[in-house]
């Protein structure tokens, strides 16, 4: 290990990353430095500059990467090399405005009668029951499960921050069946290896198994329970603050833009053309 990459995994440790964004960082950068054979140390602002347009221009890499990329050079020359001049011109790309895929009711029903196997009906089911991130369904403790009180408890999840959400109480009896079968722990959802968890890729595995038995149509990942459950929700009338909180965000401005427009929504709102006088020739059976 190079010193500048230590050096660097120390300041990242320091200020209490997570552990896979210190991953992604250090890749970043040691992509950063094949790309022109050279150590960072020895680069300025223009080879930011071309690289970050290679990325888009020739890699064609997505906007997550872009900008993972770009995080980790900011944090690399502002932080460990304090040359804050190197990438002081550097731009933020856009983040492209994509409408979330959401399943309806009737198909989330479909998508998690599909799996066969009971964790795995478990692990799908727990995510969309509570609107949990990947990471955060596949480190749950038995623990976490709080049955005098219903409510999950969600350790550490991104930004550092515990929080508890609901525990639906068809969700625990799924829970306890699968339980008298599995006798897990202490993950809830073990991984092959003992006492460890299920690994986010294996969750991934089990999503994609699920959705091809499913016969869906839809591109369903597991974000798309997270972004269903919160639309499900803004659906039935929860409030918008009641939604963040159950999701973890820090910002009503990120829960805004999560759940977008419900369906209800636009099912209940007329359109304008409904209401103007048109000369019966201008009318047609529908």
């Amino acid at each position: 290990m190079t010193p500048l990459r230590r050096r660097m995994i120390e300041d990242l440790t320091l200020r209490n990353r997570a552990a896979r964004t210190i991953q992604v960082y250090i890749q970043c950068i040691a992509a950063f430095a094949r790309h022109f054979h050279a150590s960072p140390e020895d680069l300025g602002p223009e080879h930011v500059r071309s690289y970050l347009l290679y990325l888009v221009q020739q890699r064609r890499v997505s906007w997550s990467v872009s900008n993972q990329t770009r995080h980790a050079l900011l944090f690399l020359y502002r932080v460990t090399l304090g040359r804050d001049w190197v990438v002081a011109d550097v731009g933020c790309p856009k983040l492209p405005k994509r409408l979330p895929v959401v399943l309806s009711t009737d198909e989330m029903a479909h998508f998690l009668d599909a799996p066969d196997n009971p964790k795995h009906r478990a692990i799908l089911m727990t995510a969309y029951a509570a609107g949990l991130r990947l990471s955060e369904v596949a480190r749950l403790r038995v623990e976490d499960i709080d049955s005098a009180r219903m409510v999950i408890h969600v350790r550490q999840s991104k930004g550092h921050k515990d929080r508890d959400v609901m525990l639906s109480p068809r969700l625990l009896a799924i829970l306890r069946q699968y339980w008298k079968v599995e006798r897990p722990g202490p993950y809830l959802f073990p991984g092959r290896t003992p006492g460890r968890p299920i690994s986010p890729r294996a969750v991934q595995l089990v999503c994609r198994r699920a959705l091809a038995a499913s016969g869906l149509s839809k591109r369903v990942n597991m974000h798309c329970l997270r972004h269903s459950f919160a639309s499900h929700l803004l659906e039935a009338g929860t409030d918008l603050r009641t939604i963040q909180v159950l999701l973890g965000h820090r910002s009503f401005s990120t829960t805004a833009r999560y759940v977008h427009v419900a369906a209800a929504a636009l099912e209940s709102t007329r359109s304008p053309f409904d209401d103007l006088e048109l000369s019966p020739n201008d009318e047609c059976e529908p």
